[in-house]
């Protein structure tokens, strides 16, 4: 028996031999680069070395714990390296892409479990989060929230909400999920499950995540960050704002000290027991040098892309920009010289801040046309209020401190 089997043996290996050897195609594995250490801007990303030294670090140390382990010899094992806080930046950052020319930042935002991703428009001048429901037909986005395919998912008994934008509204239900973004969790988050939307957000977009207080919540909920907050899962009550064409972000628990330089300029909400808006008081507006508008309170607002002010305070702004016109009366829209080189600042008793004329600039009124459209127009907000728009915080470093009411600003890297 063992000699027959023997037999069989050579001559199936003599059989697999004489076969050629194939190669199939399917076989292949695609693979992609590692994250780079290059910064979009070209630079060398220091704090990314860190972490990749960190993880190589780690993963010898298990290896020769492993080898130890299985082979009985005894291995040099060194201690475990542990982040910088200055490189834990990967947990707390959302990249945000800017979307048609400053119009609005979009982030990823996972809503359920398994999670479902949406593309988020963040907005520290609303309140509410919310994304499309499976059974909404005219939102613009793409996305849509399954509520039965989520094991975390539950409907709230308190009925429904409605939110009005100046350029849209969205109407739906109110749930609670997991909702996660940044590697930052908050489970029980109450949001919206929109099934009517007309025109808010434009896409990309599928939905709104609200930055501002409870107070000015139409489902008198409290916002997803200030959620995170309460729960303990971000180190600080803290969120900020880079906003540019390229390396945008929004940091969650602190800030991003590699993307701004000096201190952060704190200053503190005005009626922070009522606090509403992220609104500060006490600040001034110049135009070439000269004042325009003196103690004014402003409302920071990554959802709006312009700034807003009274109707008188608009023309006396224009009136020290040599060529302005008024371009749209019955909409408060100025026009100014393409090649106006004015500068434009805004201070809260520190430092000036100033906004780039190509920002303020947002392209001519026609084409071929030697003017071009303002980034200030007229909406009335009350009494001395101004509102500061993307236009404002493209030129500097945000922060929004819920722990100490007040909102800083720094000068970007």
């Amino acid at each position: 028996m063992l000699a027959k089997v023997s037999l069989l043996t050579v001559a199936l290996a003599l059989f697999a031999s004489a076969i050629p050897a194939t190669h199939n195609s399917d076989l292949r594995i695609p693979l992609q680069r590692r994250g780079s250490l290059t910064r979009a801007d070209g630079t060398f990303d220091h704090q990314a070395a860190i972490r990749d030294r960190v993880k190589l670090h780690n993963k010898h140390r298990q290896n020769m714990l492993n080898l130890q382990r299985n082979s009985g010899a005894v291995m040099h094992i060194p201690p475990l390296a542990t982040m910088p806080e200055s490189a834990q930046k990967k947990r707390q950052v959302l990249p945000l892409t800017d979307q048609d020319a400053n119009i609005e930042w979009t982030g990823v935002v996972s809503v359920g479990t398994p999670a479902q991703n949406f593309t988020i428009d963040f907005d520290t001048g609303s309140a509410d989060f919310w994304v499309p429901s499976a059974s909404c037909s005219k939102c613009l986005g793409q996305a849509r929230y399954n509520a039965s395919a989520s094991s975390t998912s539950k409907e709230k008994s308190n009925g429904t909400f409605q939110i009005n934008y100046e350029s849209g509204s969205a109407t739906g239900d109110i749930y609670t999920d997991i909702v996660s973004m940044a590697g930052v969790s908050v489970p029980g988050q109450t949001f919206g499950n929109v099934n009517e939307s007309s025109g808010y957000p434009p896409a990309p977009a599928d939905g709104v995540m609200g930055m501002a207080f409870q107070s000015i919540s139409a489902t008198n909920s409290k916002p997803w960050f200030f959620s995170a907050v309460s729960q303990g899962a971000v180190k600080q009550g803290v969120f900020s704002m880079k906003l540019a064409s390229s390396g945008a972000e929004l940091y969650v628990g602190g800030t991003d000290p590699s993307l701004y330089s000096g201190d952060i300029e704190y200053h503190p909400q005005v009626n922070s027991s009522v606090a509403g808006y992220w609104q500060i008081g006490g600040a001034n507006a110049t135009v070439n040098g000269q004042t325009v508008a003196s103690d004014i309170y402003t409302i920071i607002d990554s959802g709006t892309t312009l700034m807003y002010a009274s109707a008188d305070a608009v023309a006396q702004f224009y009136a020290k920009i040599e060529g302005a016109q008024e371009y749209d009366s019955e909409n408060g829209l100025y026009s100014i010289p393409c090649n106006s080189t004015s500068t434009i600042t805004f201070s809260w008793g520190g430092k000036l801040w100033p906004i780039r004329m190509d920002v303020f600039n947002t392209g001519p009124v026609s084409r071929g046309s030697d003017q071009c459209m303002g980034a200030l127009g007229v909406d009335d907000l009350g009494s001395n209020i101004w509102l500061l728009g993307c236009t404002f915080m493209a030129n500097v470093y945000t922060a929004f401190d819920t722990t100490n009411n007040a909102v800083g600003f720094a000068k970007l890297s």
